[in-house]
């Protein structure tokens, strides 16, 4: 049996990679004793590294994170970091973005299965077939997109400035937008845009009730609803608030509303919890019958497969140049923008 309580030697590093060719991540031996956290903090310093973690990932990994952030603020943290290794603990395509503004680090992601059902709604070869039918639009892309789609795109966008950046545009420049058919028709309702839609969306956002939150605001009717645009047109309509996964933070602190119903991935109310102690935060129930909104692939990174992944540098996420550098061209687009308009 290997031991992974001491640094791994050559041939540990090459059994390793070998498990990891059927598995996706690292399923090794940790022995029992260990205190991960400090651990982890040994080797974020013994190797330079830092951990950017998504707002829905388990609390643990949240508590051990450099940096948590929605999508937007993960590129841009990404896009300016010091650290020698980045490990995102978020999902592939997170992972893939740090990776394209950052070629000359390690970017590592602790399980290679994290993948994301938005961004799987929109295979390449398909979407390339969709853009050359609408030779005279231009392609806004959600961050939550393979790379593959990104290289493909002209600008990206987020949850926190995909308005902006829309409205940032000619009123009458064409827009295909993609991937995610939700916030596109937020998006179109908020500006007055007729963009095209790809149709793809988001699992967990897709599987909000909106008979059982309907129910929920008649037993809790001095509660304020907020929801993510990624949500379905028919729950937006039901809500408060509107926003980004940081922008909904934020109306947690800063509105006065007592309690709160929560329409977004269940991972958020970690931090809200945190920040808003005093109030009552209820989970916008979904449609099934575990009444459980969590991403499965946000939850496949664990504190231990993130241990080892620090330990042994593996899953690293790899990248082909032109790809890689056809894709940043549209993550530039974004930065520039939301620089100029202030996010």
């Amino acid at each position: 049996m290997m031991s992974v309580d001491s640094d791994p030697t050559i041939e540990e590093i090459e059994k390793a990679k070998s498990a990891l060719n059927t598995r996706g991540f690292l399923d090794l031996p940790i022995d029992p004793t260990l205190d991960l956290f400090e651990e982890i903090e040994k080797l974020k310093k013994e190797k330079n590294a830092v951990i950017l973690a998504h707002y829905y990932q388990e609390p643990d990994i949240q508590d051990i994170a450099d940096f948590i952030g929605d999508s937007l603020a993960l590129a841009q943290q990404a896009a300016t970091t010091a650290a020698d290794v980045i490990v995102f603990a978020g999902v592939h395509f997170m992972a893939e973005t740090a990776k394209i503004l950052n070629p000359g680090k390690k970017v590592l992601l602790p399980d290679l299965n994290a993948g994301c059902s938005l961004s799987n709604s929109c295979p390449p070869d398909t979407f390339a077939k969709f853009k050359a039918q609408h030779p005279d639009h231009i392609v806004i892309t959600y961050i939550n997109c393979s790379a593959e789609i990104k290289a493909l795109s002209d600008i990206i966008c987020t949850s926190s400035n995909a308005q902006l950046i829309v409205e940032s545009l000619p009123k009458d420049q064409k827009i295909i937008f993609a991937p995610d058919r939700n916030l596109g028709g937020y998006i179109n309702k908020k500006t007055g845009r007729n963009m095209l839609l790809w149709d793809g969306a988001c699992m967990v956002h897709e599987i909000f009730s909106l008979e059982k939150i309907t129910r929920l605001k008649e037993q809790y009717p001095e509660a304020k609803v907020i929801a993510h645009p990624e949500c379905e047109a028919a729950v937006l309509k039901e809500a408060d608030f509107i926003g980004s996964t940081s922008q909904l933070l934020k109306f947690v602190k800063d509105n006065p509303a007592q309690t709160i119903i929560v329409a977004t991935e269940a991972g958020i109310l970690h931090q809200m919890e945190k920040i808003a102690p005093q109030k009552t935060l209820i989970p916008a129930p979904p449609n099934n019958s575990c009444a459980c909104n969590d991403c499965p692939y946000m939850k496949l990174n664990t504190l231990e497969k993130l241990y080892l992944c620090m330990k042994y540098e593996l899953p690293e996420i790899a990248m082909a140049e032109p790809l890689r550098l056809q894709a940043k061209k549209s993550i530039d687009r974004m930065m520039d923008l939301s620089e100029q308009l202030g996010l």
